[in-house]
C-alpha cells in the first residue's frame, strides 16, 4: 500500500475527504461486496509501501506455523512467522531460539526487534541491554534504552558520541530529538531548542525539527515561540493536518483566535465534520484552554517518535512498529500512536490486534467515535457480523444523527447481502440531512446498490442519477449505472459511453475494465470483449468473476481450450457458491451461443 500521512491527523487526502474513506471499488458483479470494504477510514494512520512480503500474502495463524522443538526449528519457525507477517509468533520463536543459543548475536537482534515491534517492550528492554554489551552503537537498542530512562524520569545518562553523531540520517535525527527531551527533563528547554534547531542534515529534517521545536516551546510555556516553530512546519507541509492543528492551537493560545479560526475553516472546507477540526474549532470559539500535547519529556518524546514512526513506514512495518510501540510505551494515552498501530496491524492482517489498539483509544479523544466505527469494521472482516452490527447499532442509538455510523452499518449489512435492512439504514442516514450536498453522493450510491439488488430498478436508477449529478466524473457511479443499464438492455448508447468514460477516468481499475469488457460481451462484440477482459485479468488476476468472464468471451470467439482453462482457474479462486455452480457446469458442458442484449428503440433514445 502507499504511504498516506494520517488522514485523521497528518494528511487531508482529497479522495478520502470525498468519500469519508470508506469505499472499495467494485463492479456490478454480485460477489464483489467484500467485507473488507470501508476499512480505510479517517483513522488510517499508517499505510505501508514496503511490506515484509507481497500484499496478497495472508497472515498465517500462529497455530498453523510449525511447532519448534529445537534451536533450528525455532529459528526457522521465526523466519516463517515473519514471512507470514505474524510479529507475535516471530517474537516467541526467536526468543525460544535465543534460549537454545544465547550467544548468537543475530538471533538476539531478531528476538529484540520482533519483541519490540510486537509491543512486548518489557520483554524487549533486557534484550536491548544485552545487545549494547556487544554493540554499543546498535541504533534501535540505544533508542529503546534511552526511552526507558526517560520513561523512568532519568535524565542523567549521556548518549555515546558514536550514536549521536551517526551518519545515518534517521539515527541522527532520532537522537537529536532524544537529546532535546533529555535536556528539557533537566530544565534546560531553551538549550534543548537551540541544540535541536542547530541540527543539520537532510532537507526533510526541517519539518521534524520545526515541529518538535514547537513542542518544546509549548512544553516551556512559550506559546508565541511555539507558534512560530509550528508556522514553519505548517508552511513546509500544509497538507499535513497535524501541522495545521498544532499551529492553530498555538495561535489561539497567543491570543490570535480569529487567525486560528480562519485556518480551521479552510481545512473544514476540505474535510467536513472532521472530529479533530470540529473539537478544535469549538474549543477556540468557547475560549477553552487547549491542553498541551507534551506535558512531560516522556510525552514529548512519544509525540516525536510517533511522527517518525509514520514517516519511516515506507521502510517497512517492523521499523515503523518499533517507533510507534516506543511512543505508546512512553505515553500509553497517545491516541495517535495507538491508532497508528491499529492501522499497521490491519495492514499485517491481524484484525484482533487492530481492535486491541483501537479499544485503547481514550474515551475523551475526539477520535473515539471513529475508533469505535473502525472496531466494528474489523469485526466485520473477522466474519463476526453480530459483534460488528451490535457495535454500530450502539453508536447509532447513542446518536441517531451520526451519519458516518449509520452509513457504516448500512455498508456492513450490504456486505452480508442484507439489502432490505441496509436500505433502511441508508434511508435513516439520508433523513438526517437537511440538504444533500456533493459529499453525500456515497450514501445515494450505496442505497442505489441495495435497491438494484432487490430488483427495485426505477428507485435504484433514481439514486444513481442523483449521485451522478453530485459527482459527474465519479467512475464508480458511471460503472455501476452503465453496467446495470446494459444488463437490462436499456439505453445502450448512454450506458456504453458511461462505462467507457469510467475506464478513461480509472484505466488501471480491473473491475471497471472488466465491466467494459462484459458490456462488449453482452452487446455481442466478442473480440473486443476478449481484449478488454484480458486487460482486466492482468489488472486483477486473482478475481474469479473476471477470469470467468474472460472464459466466456474466449468460448464465443472459438478459443474453447483457453475458455476451459480460465473457468478452471476461476473455480480455484474460490468464487461465491452460486457462481461456482455455474462455472462447474461450463467446465463440464461448455456454453451455448450467447444472445446479445437488444434494447427497444425507446430505450435507446
Amino acid at each position: 500500500m502507499t504511504l498516506t500521512s494520517y488522514f485523521a491527523l497528518f494528511r487531508s487526502n482529497s479522495a478520502s475527504a470525498q468519500n469519508n474513506g470508506r469505499m472499495t471499488y467494485h463492479s456490478v458483479n454480485k460477489n464483489r461486496f467484500s467485507k473488507r470494504a470501508l476499512m480505510a477510514s479517517a483513522l488510517a494512520l499508517v499505510m505501508v509501501s514496503s511490506p515484509l512480503v507481497p500484499a496478497q500474502s495472508a497472515k498465517a495463524n500462529s497455530q498453523s506455523l510449525p511447532a519448534a522443538s529445537s534451536l533450528s526449528g525455532s529459528y526457522l519457525s521465526g523466519r516463517s512467522a515473519l514471512l507470514a507477517q505474524d510479529l507475535a509468533a516471530a517474537s516467541n520463536y526467536f526468543t525460544s531460539a535465543l534460549q537454545g543459543d544465547p550467544d548468537n548475536f543475530y538471533i538476539l537482534d531478531r528476538a529484540f526487534v520482533t519483541s519490540l515491534a510486537n509491543g512486548n517492550v518489557e520483554k524487549a528492554l533486557p534484550l536491548a541491554n544485552r545487545i549494547l554489551e556487544e554493540d554499543n552503537e546498535h541504533f534501535l537498542a540505544q533508542l529503546a534504552v534511552a526511552a526507558q530512562r526517560i520513561h523512568e524520569g532519568d535524565f542523567t545518562t549521556e548518549l555515546p558520541d558514536a550514536v549521536t553523531q551517526n551518519v545515518n540520517p534517521l539515527s541522527r535525527l532520532s537522537f537529536a530529538l532524544v537529546s532535546a527531551w533529555v535536556k528539557a527533563g533537566q530544565g534546560k528547554t531553551d538549550e534543548a531548542i537551540a541544540d535541536l534547531t542547530s541540527t543539520t542534515g537532510a532537507k526533510w529534517f526541517d519539518l521534524f525539527i520545526n515541529f518538535n521545536a514547537g513542542l518544546l516551546a509549548e512544553y516551556n510555556n512559550n506559546p508565541h515561540q511555539a507558534a512560530e516553530f509550528y508556522k514553519a512546519a505548517y508552511e513546509i507541509d500544509r497538507g499535513a493536518l497535524r501541522n495545521a492543528i498544532s499551529y492553530t492551537h498555538m495561535l489561539a493560545a497567543s491570543g490570535r483566535q480569529q487567525e486560528a479560526l480562519d485556518i480551521v475553516a479552510e481545512y473544514e472546507q476540505l474535510i467536513p465534520e472532521h472530529p479533530l477540526l470540529v473539537t478544535l474549532r469549538e474549543k477556540i470559539e468557547s475560549g477553552e484552554v487547549i491542553e498541551s500535547v507534551a506535558k512531560s519529556p516522556a510525552e514529548g518524546l512519544a509525540e516525536a517518535l510517533h511522527g517518525l514512526g509514520i514517516a519511516v513506514s515506507k521502510e517497512g512495518e517492523e521499523l515503523s512498529a518499533n517507533y510507534l510501540q516506543l511512543a505508546t510505551y512512553l505515553n500509553p494515552k497517545n491516541d495517535s500512536a495507538l491508532i497508528g498501530l491499529a492501522s499497521l496491524f490491519e495492514q499485517l492482517g491481524d484484525n484482533e490486534r487492530a481492535i486491541e489498539y483501537l479499544s485503547a483509544v481514550s474515551d475523551g479523544s475526539p477520535m473515539k467515535r471513529e475508533a469505535e466505527i473502525q472496531i466494528a469494521l474489523h469485526y466485520n472482516i473477522l466474519d463476526n457480523l453480530e459483534e460488528a452490527r451490535a457495535h454500530l447499532e450502539k453508536l447509532v442509538k447513542a446518536d441517531p444523527s451520526d451519519l458516518e455510523a449509520i452509513t457504516s452499518l448500512g455498508n456492513v449489512l450490504r456486505g452480508h447481502s442484507l439489502f432490505e435492512e441496509a436500505e433502511t439504514s441508508y434511508n435513516q442516514g439520508l433523513d438526517t440531512l437537511s440538504e444533500i450536498q456533493a459529499n453525500h453522493w456515497t450514501i445515494l450510491y450505496f442505497r442505489g446498490i441495495t435497491r438494484e439488488r432487490q430488483d427495485k430498478w426505477d428507485a435504484a436508477e433514481e439514486d444513481f442519477r442523483e449521485a451522478l449529478t453530485l459527482k459527474p466524473e465519479q467512475p464508480m457511479i458511471l460503472n455501476y449505472l452503465g453496467y446495470s443499464l446494459v444488463d437490462r438492455g436499456l439505453k445502450l448508447d448512454e450506458a456504453q459511453k458511461m462505462i467507457e468514460r469510467a475506464v478513461r477516468l480509472r484505466p488501471t481499475d480491473g473491475y471497471i475494465v472488466d465491466s467494459l469488457g462484459w458490456v462488449y460481451y453482452r452487446l455481442g462484440r466478442y473480440e473486443e470483449a476478449a481484449e478488454k477482459l484480458e486487460r482486466a485479468v492482468a489488472l486483477r488476476p486473482h478475481d474469479p468473476i473476471i477470469n470467468d468472464h474472460l472464459g466466456d468471451a474466449y468460448w464465443q470467439v472459438g478459443r474453447k481450450l483457453e475458455a476451459r482453462y480460465k473457468w478452471n482457474h476461476a473455480r480455484d479462486l474460490e468464487p461465491e457458491p452460486e457462481d461456482l455452480k455455474r462455472i462447474l457446469d461450463k467446465i463440464e458442458n461448455g456454453m451455448e451461443d450467447a444472445v446479445p442484449v437488444v434494447a427497444s428503440s425507446a430505450d435507446n433514445k
